[in-house]
């Protein structure tokens, strides 16, 4: 069979790049030859690689953006927009600044509207506190395994549930007819209810209509914002902590005092931070239960959605914003962040 020049020479090329192929690191070569970029990419690339503080910039500009522009400048918007005049006869908003606002609010009743609100945000603080650190506790301390995923489940479950739906079922639990007061009927407690309705500024007709009943429906509705901060505090608390206390003598009591509760603080305040602002600027739960009276979230609601008055609502807007900076400062400084 004759062989001509050309195909030799094609078998001896083939020969030659299948060595090629075949040699330690050709494949690598290759691939990055295949990746380097080219043209502009491979620019950008080499100076970003250079310049590693334009290459952080180029990266929180986007954040940065929307948190300066977006939320901040919409706060210093409605800011601006408190010190706008509402004309009472025509019903309509001007440019015309004045603080007379924001002098309002303390002033009459939205001066009661705000203490009113910061008393029951406080009150439904310390409630949640009481109530969620021996959960806490028990879950962390006494529960292990899948007893232990059980409350955990049962701690959460109620926060997969609908607010408006929670808020309404309570109105007929704490209802002349509802379960509260069969329950405590069956007891023989139903006169020590209508004892404690009696007093001025707890009790109210029923405990639909009282402030007695809208503290335990905040209660209920923010209770596990404040048992998972404390949980999570207990939960890093060292063991061998606690038993070289019991080995110095310190007995349960003692212990709790001056070992748990002292490393739990700064829980107990992360999870007043929820239960506290969250009560501040709700509304909903103020319109169904409890006696008429106005929360600075309803004031708020009424004077945009019903009267129109956009400057007042923006001033009374700023009261739990400044609330809630004072507060977030000073929880902060106790450590509440590290609980978190």
């Amino acid at each position: 069979m004759l062989v001509t020049r050309g195909d030799g020479r094609a078998r001896r090329r083939g020969v030659h790049l299948t060595e090629l192929e075949q040699s330690p690191g050709a494949g690598a070569r290759r691939s990055r030859e295949r990746a380097k970029p080219r043209g502009a990419s491979r620019w950008l690339s080499a100076l970003l690689f250079r310049r590693r503080l334009l290459t952080l910039w180029l990266l929180l500009t986007p954040p940065l953006l929307w948190l300066g522009v977006v939320y901040l400048g919409s706060l210093f918007a409605m800011l601006i927009q408190g010190a706008y005049s509402f004309d009472d006869f025509s019903m309509t908003v001007t440019s015309t600044l004045t603080l007379s606002n924001y002098r309002a609010l303390l002033a009459g009743a939205n001066l009661d509207i705000i203490l009113r609100t910061v008393g029951m945000a406080a009150a439904v603080t310390v409630g949640c506190a009481g109530l969620g650190f021996p959960i806490a506790y028990y879950i962390a301390r006494y529960t292990e395994g899948r007893k232990k995923g059980l409350f955990y489940v049962s701690v959460l479950l109620p926060m997969w549930a609908s607010y408006i739906v929670k808020a309404y079922a309570w109105t007929a639990i704490l209802a002349q007819g509802g379960v509260v007061y069969w329950f405590l009927g069956k007891l023989g407690l139903r006169a020590a209810l209508e004892g404690v309705l009696e007093l001025p500024v707890v009790g109210g007709s029923s405990l639909s209509t009282s402030n007695l009943g809208r503290f335990l429906v905040f209660s209920y509705v923010w209770l596990p914002f404040m048992i998972l901060p404390i949980y999570a505090a207990i939960e890093r608390i060292p063991e061998n902590l606690l038993q070289a206390a019991a080995d110095l003598g310190a007995r349960p009591g003692q212990m709790l005092r001056t070992v748990i509760l002292p490393l739990t603080f700064p829980g107990i305040v992360a999870g007043s931070i929820f239960t506290f602002s969250l009560t501040l600027g709700d509304y909903i739960i103020p319109q169904l239960v409890g006696p008429p009276g106005y929360y600075i979230g309803t004031m708020v609601n009424t004077q945009q959605g019903s009267v129109g008055n956009l400057p007042m609502a923006a001033a009374f807007t700023a009261v739990p914003l400044l609330i809630i900076t004072v507060y977030l400062t000073l929880a902060r400084r106790l450590g509440a962040f590290d609980a978190l």
